[in-house]
């Protein structure tokens, strides 16, 4: 970890004196401090984010990891402005797009202009009686978009005859693709993709992942929301890794810093965890978000970490991030 420190922060000199002579990046999508608490019925809460802050920069991927059940895909509800009917929500969520800043929580319609959701299980998500070719058309009227059809089928490796079908007449890689049209009709600042290659194989998987590439390279800033991370490694389609667990952020950095030499106890584990690092599978479970302390309890599954049990804070180490224990 030392030697990490060290690299990082004379990757910072060398990235501040870089900055001198190159624009800064733009920011595109902002998380500050966004907390999430969700009631149910009986008065308990689920805690369903915490405290989390990410930033995913123009022309960027940035893939946001961790096992089920983390908080994941609640983020891109919130980020989306589509929470549980009654949920508690602080913090913000903007994002930076035409030259003007949205405020998700109290702007009103950005959603296919300036943020697009891909969402898992796109085939469920199409209407089911009416074709895709119907349905783009629809969503580039009701965005006064001019693009068509025929020109989004083909930017996602669809014949335009294939758009002319029933959804339930696509397979599942194809759906997804469809979905994926969908997003781009609006030409949006921001996509969120939840989990967009689950149940597809390593071929559908991989064509997924290189469309949400060149949507970035397009421009767009990504946020890919995926427990894949063996995708990850092979596609290298992710700039940022940004590493969940039970509602808080873990870990953020470059993907390969990340991936290669992970700063957090959990975020070594989620990859020892891999086949391709040993199958060492993490022991237990994840936690049931409901009533959960206010602090990160990643000790409660690996009781040897220094890095949880009491108050803890995400230290900064140049591009990097974790989280560890408050300084006494």
């Amino acid at each position: 970890m030392t030697a990490s420190a060290q690299t990082a922060s004379s990757l910072t000199a060398s990235s501040l004196t870089a900055s001198s002579v190159t624009a800064l990046p733009l920011t595109a999508l902002s998380i500050e401090d966004v907390t999430v608490r969700i009631p149910l019925a009986d008065g308990s809460l689920v805690h369903a984010a915490s405290e989390v802050s990410l930033a995913v920069e123009a022309g960027t991927v940035t893939a946001l990891v961790g096992e089920s059940g983390c908080g994941k895909s609640i983020l891109a509800s919130a980020v989306m402005a589509m929470l549980p009917a009654g949920a508690q929500v602080s913090g913000s969520v903007t994002v930076r797009a035409g030259g003007r800043t949205v405020d998700v929580f109290t702007d009103r319609g950005f959603r296919g202009h300036d943020v697009a959701l891909i969402p898992q299980s796109a085939s469920s998500h199409l209407t089911p009686v009416r074709t895709a070719r119907s349905q783009l058309d629809e969503t580039a009227r009701v965005l006064r978009s001019r693009r068509r059809p025929d020109e989004l089928a083909r930017i996602v490796g669809l014949d335009p005859v294939d758009l002319d079908c029933y959804p339930h007449q696509l397979s599942g890689g194809m759906a997804q693709r469809v979905a994926i049209a969908a997003a781009l009709v609006g030409s949006p600042a921001v996509i969120v993709a939840d989990e967009p290659t689950a149940n597809l194989d390593r071929e559908l998987t991989d064509r997924i992942l290189e469309l949400l590439r060149r949507s970035a390279q397009a421009g767009a800033a990504v946020l890919l929301i995926t427990h894949d991370l063996s995708s990850l490694m092979r596609t290298a389609v992710a700039d940022r890794i940004a590493v969940m667990y039970a509602s808080r952020i873990m870990e953020t950095g470059p993907a390969a810093s990340v991936l290669d030499d992970p700063l957090h106890d959990y975020t070594r584990d989620l990859l020892n965890a891999l086949p391709s690092r040993g199958l060492n599978p993490i022991p237990g479970t994840p936690p049931e978000l409901t009533d959960l302390p206010d602090e990160c309890v990643y000790h409660r599954r690996r009781p040897g970490s220094l890095q949880s049990g009491g108050p803890t804070e995400l230290v900064t180490v140049g591009e990097r991030s974790y989280r560890t224990r408050k300084r006494a």
